[in-house]
């Protein structure tokens, strides 16, 4: 079976890892997602196409495909024979926004609809899913609402910030809004200022471009552009911490306990204690998507090596260990 390659664009190749191709795909609102592909025709292990297991890869708050930890997993998929497929959010790869919406860590429709389509395309594929940071709270969201009913057959998370409230805390501490919160805001204001004429009738743009912090920024433009009532309330559906017990299938969940994005006193311990499908990894050091080895660290991380460890045992002993 051959993916469709609707609204191509060709991809230049990266020392990490190989990006063949860009796929926009509808939403039901009229939207459009950019998804990048890494078809490893070339795998010797899966020669055919519709059953090379495909990874399905979330990049961070505002991340691409184009981010190095995003190319490592690609590489480390390719060494393995894998397909890769990158969920970009709405706006952020370079497309226009069709409608006035872009993305948060609660709201799980287009992850669905991006799920739905890849396994569409390959549905005697093994499917797994990675979500880094952002991504991952997006990926937990989503699993905490569909339990065991996803076409995904185990997933993975790195860096993730388990409660919302705890992360903007942190962050707000003067040397970490210094060193992360400042810049990160900067970075999600960027990513609206080019769609800002989509806004103009919902949101206050001037006032969102004024934002200090990412909670100001949430406050002022995610929390309404997604209907909450307030910041509160956002940030309480936000956090996977609240759905990690409705789990339905195998996710390793790795943290470092001095990540500044992820408290370690917010780290659901005991709840992922209560379910059997989640590992929950924790490290002493590795702070936030750093996971750096040794004394010269070299190019693969702790956390690269955890993650094609985790996708090859799945892959190719899931159903054994689903038996156990």
């Amino acid at each position: 079976m051959k993916t469709p390659r609707c609204n191509v664009k060709t991809l230049l190749s990266h020392a990490f890892g190989t990006l063949t191709f860009s796929e926009l795909i509808k939403t039901a609102d009229g939207g459009q997602i950019s998804l990048d592909w890494s078809d490893n025709n070339d795998s010797s292990c899966y020669v055919d196409a519709s059953t090379r297991p495909t990874i399905l890869l979330l990049p961070g708050l505002t991340g691409t495909s184009k981010e190095s930890y995003i190319l490592h997993m690609i590489h480390l998929s390719e060494e393995l024979g894998y397909r890769c497929v990158v969920f970009n959010n709405r706006g952020v790869a370079g497309e226009n926004l069709l409608t006035p919406r872009t993305y948060c860590c609660a709201n799980t429709e287009d992850l669905e609809t991006v799920i739905h389509h890849v396994h569409s395309l390959y549905p005697l594929a093994p499917f797994l899913a990675a979500g880094v940071s952002g991504g991952g709270m997006l990926l937990l969201n989503y699993l905490g609402k569909t339990g065991s009913k996803t076409p995904l057959m185990a997933a993975a998370t790195f860096s993730v910030g388990w409660n919302t409230f705890a992360c903007s805390e942190s962050l707000e501490k003067p040397l970490n809004w210094l060193l992360f919160n400042y810049y990160l805001t900067t970075c999600l204001q960027s990513s609206v200022k080019r769609h800002r004429h989509m806004f103009v009738k919902q949101i206050d743009m001037d006032q969102v471009m004024k934002a200090k912090s990412i909670r100001e920024f949430d406050k002022r433009f995610t929390s309404v552009m997604f209907g909450y009532r307030t910041i509160d309330d956002y940030y309480t559906d936000a956090s996977p911490n609240r759905r990690l017990k409705s789990v339905g299938i195998p996710v390793l969940c790795l943290n470092a306990v001095d990540d500044v994005f992820s408290p370690s006193h917010a780290i659901p311990i005991e709840t992922a204690k209560q379910n059997p499908n989640v590992a929950l990894v924790l490290t002493s050091y590795g702070g936030h998507i750093g996971f750096l080895e040794g004394i010269w660290p070299r190019q693969c991380t702790y956390m690269d090596r955890v993650f094609k460890q985790f996708v090859q045992a799945m892959i190719e002993h899931g159903h054994e260990l689903s038996t156990m």
